[in-house]
């Protein structure tokens, strides 16, 4: 892991003249917390270890000028990063400047060089530095107001910070001219704003991540995960798991308590309330990719397995949910390769994603009789689908005009209509359990509208069934085995997904 954790003691630092106190406790993905400056009051942190949520109290009559007086939690770290939170100030305050946000800082003490994403208790957001030791601070006051979400990412000297109302596309700027060297400080910062109180602020889904290498090689390199299940209703997100290995698509078994994901070519069961994955038996197929799905009834698993002697070709099997050592193969060796996204709901077909005649269209196939029948017929790519609950449509993305984007049909392939028509490149429509909505993976259009790569900046998006304006549910880095499967819980409450970092 690129973080390297500080070891200190109960020391006294002198610095500017004062004392300041260091405690070296690990609290949740942290090293330490300290009160930097000369502050009235000490300052606290509180983790709740089930919600993976952090609460921080802090005095300090400022973050700005030559000094600071605030309450930090922290790592210490090299290299490039990526940090992000929600945040929430606790009741109204005293001072409509408190702030709260991402510090990086050269040390604990009052003068540090540093960048700071301050987002003040009247809404005031900004990006701030100083350049030197007791140097004064300057800022980069943004339009947005009072986000809900921040984001502060190192590129080598590049600093930028993204802000978000919860739900909305992230508002960017950046510094490139502040130089603190390689390894920093790191962590939440909370000041009062006002030297004679103490005002407290919540951090959740707390993310410090740690991209890929710029010079790494897709689907050769690869870092970590984190596997993750969102509550919809809370909009906070829990890691119950993490893995130095890809593990990618994760789907959720009908009783709720287990997650079925991917990894090297196999498949694990993930079982929720232990925290600990075991490997399903599937037999010769053991180069899996990550297009596995359930079927329905919660009684069989379909797979897309690379055979080598069918010069690799992505190929179906089902098999029971339990494993078996002889999956069923399901489509003609030879075909071309085959993903598969679904199951239609009464268990007889398969909705998969074929090559044929060097183009990748949508095709179902029938279980019993092998039969495929080719339900569109675009030049560009179309991918992703998956039927709704109901059988009526089957919902898919193409890129036909242009960006990747969102698309349903009948589910005799008639009738295909456009259902998103924004500035991102959409990807692999989820629909619920009850059928009213859809959660998908939203790239930048910084990437060809044909590809999905590993390990960029995206959003997961929910919108209505039949379209309308999407919501922004989770900010994640990832990419390519985020969502690439059906990920709903059974209940349609929680999301299952996966992020990224090296570990």
């Amino acid at each position: 892991m690129n973080i390297k954790r500080a070891i200190f003691g109960m020391v006294g630092a002198i610095a500017m003249n004062y004392s300041i106190s260091v405690l070296a406790e690990p609290i949740g993905q942290f090293s330490g917390h300290a009160d930097v400056g000369a502050v009235k009051h000490a300052g606290a942190v509180v983790y709740d270890a089930k919600e993976q949520t952090y609460k921080i109290s802090s005095s300090g009559k400022n973050m700005w000028a030559g000094e600071d007086e605030l309450h930090y939690l922290y790592n210490q770290m090299s290299g490039d990063f990526i940090v992000s939170a929600h945040i929430e100030f606790e009741g109204t305050g005293v001072d409509p400047h408190r702030k709260v946000g991402w510090n990086v800082r050269t040390a604990l003490n009052t003068a540090s060089p540093n960048v700071n994403t301050a987002v003040h208790g009247d809404g005031l957001t900004s990006l701030q530095f100083r350049e030197k030791a007791g140097g004064e601070t300057e800022q980069y006051p943004m339009q947005i107001k009072a986000p809900d979400v921040i984001q502060l990412e190192r590129r080598g000297d590049v600093y930028i910070f993204s802000a978000a109302k919860k739900g909305e596309p992230f508002q960017v700027t950046s510094v490139s001219h502040v130089k603190l060297g390689d390894k920093v400080f790191v962590g939440l910062a909370v000041c009062s704003h006002n030297a004679d109180v103490v005002e407290t602020a919540t951090f959740s889904n707390v993310r410090i991540t740690i991209p890929a290498a710029k010079d790494f090689k897709p689907y050769k390199d690869y870092i970590g995960s984190n596997l993750e299940i969102l509550d919809l209703n809370t909009g906070n997100s829990r890691i119950v798991f993490r893995s130095p290995d890809s593990i990618q698509a994760p789907n959720w078994t009908l009783d709720g308590k287990s997650l079925i994901y991917n990894s090297k070519g196999l498949l694990y069961k993930f079982d929720i309330a232990s925290g600990k994955p075991s490997v399903i038996e599937t037999g010769f197929a053991n180069q899996n990719n990550n297009d596995h799905v359930l079927s329905w009834d919660g009684k069989q698993i379909g797979i897309s397995h690379h055979v080598a002697s069918d010069s690799g070709n992505s190929t179906l099997y089902t098999l029971p949910i339990t494993g078996s050592k002889k999956p069923m193969q399901i489509n003609a060796t030879g075909a071309g390769h085959s993903y598969l996204h679904g199951f239609s709901p009464d268990n007889k077909k398969l909705v998969f994603t074929g090559q044929r005649n060097n183009a990748f269209n949508i095709f179902t196939i029938d279980i019993k009789t092998k039969k495929e029948t080719q339900l569109t017929t675009s030049p560009a790519l179309d991918d992703g689908a998956e039927y709704s609950p109901d059988g009526k449509y089957i919902y898919f993305n193409s890129n036909r005009t242009g960006l990747m984007q969102l698309w349903r049909m009948l589910a005799d392939g008639s009738n295909q209509e456009q259902l998103t028509f924004d500035n991102h490149n959409n990807w692999f429509p989820h629909v619920s359990p009850d059928g009213k909505k859809i959660v998908f993976l939203s790239y930048m259009t910084d990437i060809d509208p044909n590809e999905h790569p590993l390990y960029r900046h995206v959003y997961l998006r929910e919108m209505p069934i039949s379209g309308g304006a999407p919501e922004i549910i989770a900010y994640v880095y990832g990419g390519q085995g985020t969502i690439n499967v059906p990920s709903w819980s059974p209940d349609g409450s929680k999301i299952a997904f996966v992020s990224n970092t090296q570990m």
